[in-house]
This record gives structure tokens, C-alpha cells and sequence, in this order.
């Protein structure tokens, strides 16, 4: 590991050379617009150009401009690593956050919420206007064959008419052994507003796959200690089957999703055209007063495992089955445990919207109506056939659950368009018929943006929700779990300020759960019986000297002992770098130390066979995370190397979650409770280059 780090620190020196050369007058090939001949006018390579490409994106319900983000403090943090956040060991494996989040929405779900840091949503896209064709080329490469590429297009087909297309696609096969990861995202988008601006319409499309092979965890952590196991391959995993395949997990999860979303309204208002000074252009803005909106979406979902070298004691917390192969082998085409839940569903809403007031300081209230239709698919199951005798026959099919419910919504907002206003807001959202009669959520908040950039925003949630699909129904071939809970309330209340001029910035989240659903101990389904209070409060400072940047952020969580929660008391990242624009500010960098830390708890234990984090009280303490990382921008090309999990280099212990007790493992009558551990120290490279046609 020493080699490791001193390879690291060498390219790290290599690469700041080559940045520095980049970066020197008459080097800026990296932009992709139109480039002057410069070959016979030296002079010329000190002007450099950075056309700007005018490209901004916005939310759907929302009037704000976004811009996209070009800052290199946290490039070396992609945001499928953000801070509280962590996977099994490896990139684009299950991930949690320490930092408690009350999941659920009011309304029928499935359930399985442990790849959402990875999934485009269908109701956060990013809808884009720019002037100029706009795309980006990103890529990440790591230790172990971790690979993260994407591409991102977007351009204007007309003034008011634009479309987006975005795919990302990760592959990382990991330290330990068959935990590889398979993962493809994209999402496509399109918005169009009519030439009088009445008339306006979104489409979005997203496709969603996370391929997890499971290793079950390593057998015993007293292995990561273990000098005879430098190489972490050669440490026993739990579902290792070499028989099967010496790269591929015999135990797998695959989670896929394909949504679609039209939104189109039409609004009247009053209209004003304007002209420039010689008349020869013009502009329209329309004040709106009334408008009808129509909201079509339509998804389906399906979760599917499959364990092709079962083990009969492997199963004991949900069924009792005695398979030919005992988990010591396999053969085609024997025993096997494939359990598949499909979810599909049509929501189809109309609203009338209001609007009160002057340009840019409006009012909207709304009410609206839905309907949507629900079908959740368990298979393959056993399916009992009765004949005339009587006599009973069993043979494989499905189990088909289908459900219709209604809603009412309503909302009224006021956005702050400009620094010194005020914010605020309330929605509803009630199921008055149907299975999930009686789910709700409702929302309220308040907020105002100071002129000096500073700010303010407190809020209150309440919501009812009826258990997910996966948390009442298990089914396969050998047997069927179905279970029942009440309705899950969640109250949250909530308040946040910052200051750009103190550059301080913090909060503090309360959160009241009755009924809470998770997975127990037995890792089954179940409900908290009684309520309990959660409070959360956290806070940010940056210290700066000259260059010098301090990045702190603390994190501190109450949780009662009466709250089947796994959740760290304490948490802190720090980040103390250098930060200079050279070059006449062609150049920006950013290099630096990163510690994180949480104090010892009782992490989650996480259950391959439910693809689901459980509740669990063994306990862990870990040496804090440490990270060295250079950032760079140069025009449109930002890139990152960093060396991740430099703590492996002095500590190789530690452990992330608890995974599903072994029960007499290989038939040594040895028993074990496995870990998920974290990987070796690493390096990692990786850019995003930006071209504006």
C-alpha cells in the first residue's frame, strides 16, 4: 500500500506539470468553438475566447432559472458520492444515507428505494433552453477496473423548442470478490411554448437499470487484518460459488424502471409586444391570469432475484426448502429461487390555475383532480388448480393485485424570483377512493432570499402513507408471505439560514414517525408500535486565508433507543484546500485534504435476499476517511485525480454494514455474521468536457 501511495503522490506531481504547460498562452485547444489562425501572429496567443453559451434549465412547477454548475471545490465528489451517503464497498452498489431520511410517498409504491442516488426521477429532469448546440462528455476511471462514463446533448430546435438526451453508464467490478456493479441511466427531454406563449408542453422519458451481484459479505472480518489477504479477492464471501463462476455472483439483483411524462397546459393572460430600436425584431410577454393543465404519466417497474445455487439454510427467515445443491454447487437447470415483483401504473391529472399579481412577483393557486391505475405482479408462484374429484393441482403462474384510485390536489405558491423576496407556499395532495383511501401529504413553507445573498427557509411535511407492495407481499415458487400494517405517519418540521457574508450556513429537522415500516432483526417486514421523535441539526463554515480554503460541515442526530433507526449520533467532513484562478483566470484550481467522520454506532445490515437495508445492533467504529485530491478547469474541460480511502493504508478495518448471518458455512458448522468492509485505498482520474457547437 505504500507503493500504492507513492505512485499516487508521483502522478499527482506529473499531472500538476502538464496542467501548468496546458494552461500557458497559445495552448487553448480544449475549447471547441471557432478558433482563430494564430500561427502567424504570435501576439495573438495571449487573447484567449470563452463565448458564453447562454444555457440555463428549469424544474416543471417552477418559474426559476438554473444554471449548469462549473465549480471545481467538490469536482473531485461525484454526486453519486455525496457526503452522508454509502454503498456497499463499491461503486453503484446499494447505498444508504447516514443521515436519517424518512422514505415513502402517500399513495401505491413497490418499495425499493436502495439504488435512488443512482436513478434519474422522472419528476427533478432538467428541461433546457440554450442558443447554441450544448453537450458533455464526462468519465471516470478507477482502481479495479471502476469505469463511469456519460454524454449529455442538448440544443434548441427552434427558439422555443428544445430537447435534452442524457445516458451514463457505470461498471465497476470491485475490490472483493462478485460484487460487480452493471448500471445504465438516461432520460430524454423536450419542451415547447407556442409563439404567444399560451400554449406550452414537456415530455420527459426515463430508463433506470442497476445489475447488483451479491457477495453476501466477507465471511469474517477479522480477515481485513489478515496479512495473508492482501489481495481482498482472496477473502471468502458468503455466496462465493466458484463451480458457478469465479467473476459472476450465482446471487443477483436487478432493479428496472421505464417512466413517461407529458405535461401541457394552455394559459390566458394579457400579452405585450416588444420591439427594438429599428423595429426589425420583437419579443412577447404574456402576464398570465387563468390557465387549465393536463398531466399524463405512465411507468412500470420490475424488481427481479435470482440465486441459481441456492443454500436451504440461506432462507430460513422466510422459508423452509430443501434444495438439491445446498449451496455447495451448481448445475443447470437445477433448484433455484427467482422471485420478480412488476409494477405498473397510469396517473392521469387535471388542474385550473390561477395567478394574482405583477410580473415576476405572481401568485399561483391551484386545484386539481386525479385518477390513476395501479397493477403489482408477484411471479412466478404456485397457483392451485381444482378438478371435479375433488383433487388439488399445483402448477407455476403469477399473482396479479389491481387497484383504481382517486385524488384531489391543491396549491398555492409564490416564488422568489429576485434577491430580497419573500417565498411561499402550500400544497395537498388527498386519495379519497380507492385501496389508499385516506393517504395524504401536505406541505408548507416560507423563505426569503436577502440581498446580500444570505437567507432563510422553515417549513412543516405531514404525510400518510400506506405500506410499500415488497413490504407486504414476498412470493415464489415455495412460499407466500403476505402481511399487513397500518398507514405510516411522518411529521417534519424544518428550518435553514445561511450567509454568503460569513459563509455560514446550518439547520435543524424534526421528525415525528408513527407506524415506522422497516425490516427487523429476523430481517422481515415490520412496524414500529409506537411513535418516536428524531432531531437532526446540523451546520456549515468556510474559513478563508488568502487561497486557503476550510470547508467544515457537522452533522449531529438524536435518535431514541425505542426508534429502530441505525443511525450515526455524530458526523463531520472537512476540507482544507487551495483554490487560485492563474492565467488570467483561464485556469482555476483546486487541491487539497478531505477527512470524514461518524462516531461508532450500530450500522445497518444489509439483506441480499430482500434488497433491503435491516435493522441491526452489532457495532462498529471506524478510523476516519481520508482522501488527497487536485481539481482543475481550463475553459469547458474540468478534471479530477484523487486518492480515496487513504485511511486503508494505515487501517484495513473498516467495516460499512452488517450483512445476513451465515449458518454453518461450507457445512464447517461455523457460524458468522459477515461485513461489508471498504475498499482498498484507491486512485482515481476522471473529466467532464463541455462543447458548445
Amino acid at each position: 500500500m505504500v507503493k500504492v501511495f507513492r505512485d499516487l503522490i508521483v502522478i499527482i506531481c506529473l499531472l500538476c506539470c502538464s496542467f501548468w504547460s496546458y494552461a500557458q498562452p497559445g495552448q487553448g485547444t480544449l475549447y471547441a468553438g471557432t478558433q482563430k489562425d494564430t500561427s502567424m501572429n504570435k501576439s495573438n496567443t495571449a487573447k484567449w475566447k470563452d463565448e458564453d453559451a447562454n444555457i440555463t434549465f428549469e424544474k416543471l412547477n417552477s418559474a426559476r432559472l438554473y444554471y449548469p454548475d462549473t465549480s471545481v471545490h467538490f469536482f473531485h465528489r461525484p454526486l453519486i458520492a455525496q457526503s452522508w451517503y454509502r454503498d456497499l464497498g463499491n461503486l453503484g452498489s446499494p447505498a444508504a444515507s447516514l443521515l436519517f431520511t424518512a422514505d415513502g410517498a402517500p399513495g401505491p409504491s413497490l418499495g425499493y428505494h436502495i439504488f435512488d442516488i443512482y436513478r434519474y426521477n422522472i419528476d427533478s429532469l432538467n428541461y433546457y433552453n440554450t442558443k447554441r448546440p450544448y453537450s458533455i462528455f464526462s468519465y471516470q476511471l478507477g482502481s479495479k477496473q471502476e469505469q463511469r462514463a456519460g454524454i449529455m446533448h442538448t440544443q434548441n430546435i427552434r427558439p422555443n423548442w428544445n430537447f435534452a438526451v442524457e445516458y451514463k453508464k457505470t461498471n465497476s467490478p470491485g475490490f472483493y470478490k462478485t460484487q460487480r456493479n452493471n448500471n445504465d441511466n438516461a432520460y430524454f427531454t423536450t419542451s415547447y411554448k407556442g409563439p404567444g406563449k399560451h400554449y406550452s408542453i414537456y415530455m420527459g422519458i426515463v430508463y433506470n437499470k442497476e445489475q447488483h451481484d451479491e457477495n453476501g459479505g466477507i465471511v469474517n472480518d477479522s480477515d481485513l487484518s489478515n496479512a495473508s489477504y492482501t489481495d481482498r479477492k482472496t477473502i471468502y464471501t458468503a455466496y462465493q460459488n466458484s463451480v458457478y463462476s469465479a467473476s459472476r455472483s450465482p446471487v443477483t439483483n436487478v432493479y428496472r424502471d421505464f417512466t413517461y411524462q407529458l405535461m401541457h397546459s394552455y394559459v390566458w393572460g394579457r400579452t405585450d409586444t416588444t420591439y427594438n430600436t429599428d423595429s426589425t425584431q420583437y419579443s412577447m410577454k404574456l402576464l398570465p391570469r387563468f390557465s387549465i393543465a393536463h398531466t399524463l404519466q405512465a411507468s412500470t417497474e420490475k424488481h427481479t432475484f435470482k440465486d441459481l445455487s441456492p443454500d436451504s439454510l440461506r432462507y430460513t427467515t422466510l422459508f423452509l426448502h430443501a434444495f438439491a445443491a445446498s449451496g455447495t454447487g451448481y448445475t443447470a437447470g437445477n433448484d433455484s429461487v427467482f422471485v420478480q415483483q412488476k409494477w405498473f401504473w397510469v396517473d392521469n391529472k387535471f388542474q385550473l390555475n390561477g395567478f394574482i399579481g405583477k410580473p415576476g412577483r405572481q401568485l399561483l393557486f391551484n386545484a386539481g383532480f386525479g385518477n390513476r391505475y395501479d397493477q403489482f405482479i408477484s411471479q412466478p408462484v404456485s397457483v392451485v388448480i381444482p378438478d371435479s374429484l375433488p383433487k388439488l393441482y399445483y402448477t407455476i403462474g403469477n399473482h396479479k393485485s389491481d387497484m383504481v384510485n382517486s385524488y384531489l390536489t391543491g396549491e398555492i405558491r409564490k416564488e422568489a424570483m429576485q434577491q430580497g423576496q419573500w417565498e411561499y407556499g402550500a400544497c395537498v395532495k388527498f386519495f379519497f377512493a380507492g385501496e389508499n383511501a385516506g393517504d395524504f401529504l401536505f406541505n408548507f413553507l416560507v423563505g426569503k432570499e436577502f440581498k446580500n445573498g444570505s437567507g432563510i427557509v422553515a417549513g412543516f411535511k405531514e404525510q400518510l402513507n400506506s405500506a410499500p407492495y415488497s413490504y407486504t407481499n414476498y412470493e415464489n415458487r415455495y412460499i407466500s408471505l403476505v402481511s399487513n400494517f397500518n398507514k405510516e405517519n411522518i411529521t417534519s418540521l424544518y428550518i435553514t439560514a445561511s450567509s454568503n457574508k460569513l459563509k455560514l450556513s446550518g439547520g435543524f429537522r424534526n421528525y415525528v414517525i408513527a407506524n415506522y415500516l422497516y425490516v427487523n432483526e429476523q430481517e422481515v417486514p415490520d412496524q414500529n408500535s409506537s411513535a418516536f421523535t428524531i432531531n437532526q441539526l446540523w451546520g456549515r463554515k468556510i474559513f478563508k486565508l488568502g487561497n486557503v480554503y476550510l470547508d467544515n460541515e457537522l452533522v449531529f442526530q438524536q435518535v431514541p433507543d425505542e426508534a429502530h433507526v441505525n443511525a450515526p449520533p455524530f458526523m463531520d467532513r472537512h476540507q482544507l484546500s487551495f483554490e487560485k484562478a492563474l492565467f488570467k483566470r483561464r485556469l482555476k484550481l483546486a487541491t487539497g485534504i478531505e477527512v470524514r467522520y461518524n462516531s461508532a454506532y450500530n450500522p445497518a445490515g444489509y439483506d441480499a435476499l430482500l434488497n433491503k437495508f435491516y435493522y441491526q445492533t452489532k457495532t462498529v467504529s471506524n478510523t476516519p476517511e481520508l482522501a488527497l485530491f487536485l481539481n482543475f478547469r481550463i475553459k469547458k474541460f474540468r478534471a479530477f485525480v484523487m486518492g480515496d480511502n487513504l485511511q486503508q493504508l494505515f487501517s484495513r478495518n473498516t467495516i460499512i454494514y452488517a450483512g445476513t448471518p451465515v449458518i454453518n458455512f461450507n457445512r464447517t458448522g461455523v457460524d458468522y455474521t459477515p461485513v461489508y468492509a471498504a475498499p482498498d485505498a484507491l486512485i482515481r482520474f476522471g473529466f467532464t468536457w463541455v462543447l458548445v457547437n
